[in-house]
């Protein structure tokens, strides 16, 4: 959480809205769960409480539009995950438990990719971040390094993330963040 403040004062210093800085933390909640996004969203709702009160004004930033409700989250939903995949997604998991399948479709990639104040790129690489901090979750920091590259992000700038994360995070998440990289290139046509 220090590292986090820190990195948040510098975002905010460099008049990054309020806005972008908690949504990424409210995107992450899907990969890490509640309990750490809520911490997380402690540290700038702190911050900017302390910046207030030494006069500093942040700016507020956009909140996000409405999003659709029931079928039309489910249908919006199924079309973002399948662009974002780069085609359906479907498989023995989602047969067997068809219940996650309509929860990953509505509410992550109809609920919180549907929110449009932030950029499908900046939710992957937030989304990459988190996985790649989290021992044990190959499988979904692999998938989103696939879709990383699927929302027009390069390798070059995924490279960039992995040397975040073994700068500012630690050397084990920046190593799964490039094994996950490698992997994905050596998949790409």
């Amino acid at each position: 959480m220090p590292r986090l403040r820190t990195a948040l004062g510098q975002a905010l210093d460099a008049d990054m809205p309020i806005q972008e800085a908690k949504e990424p933390l409210v995107q992450v909640y899907a990969y890490a769960g509640f309990p750490r996004s809520l911490n997380a969203l402690g540290e700038p709702m702190q911050l900017v409480d302390a910046r207030r009160q030494r006069g500093v004004q942040d700016t507020v930033g956009r909140e996000p539009g409405a999003v659709p409700t029931d079928d039309a989250l489910l249908a919006l939903g199924t079309a973002n995950q399948a662009r974002l995949a780069g085609g359906p997604v479907t498989g023995p998991l989602f047969d067997f438990a068809p219940a996650i399948d309509v929860f990953l479709k509505s509410h992550l990639f109809g609920d919180i990719f549907a929110r449009d104040n932030l950029d499908w790129q900046s939710r992957e690489i937030a989304t990459v971040d988190m996985l790649a901090a989290m021992p044990g979750v190959d499988g979904q920091l692999q998938a989103h390094m696939r879709i990383s590259l699927n929302t027009g992000l390069t390798a070059i700038q995924l490279q960039q993330v992995v040397q975040l994360l073994t700068n500012q995070v630690d050397a084990a998440s920046g190593a799964r963040a490039q094994a996950a990289l490698a992997r994905q290139l050596r998949l790409q046509p």
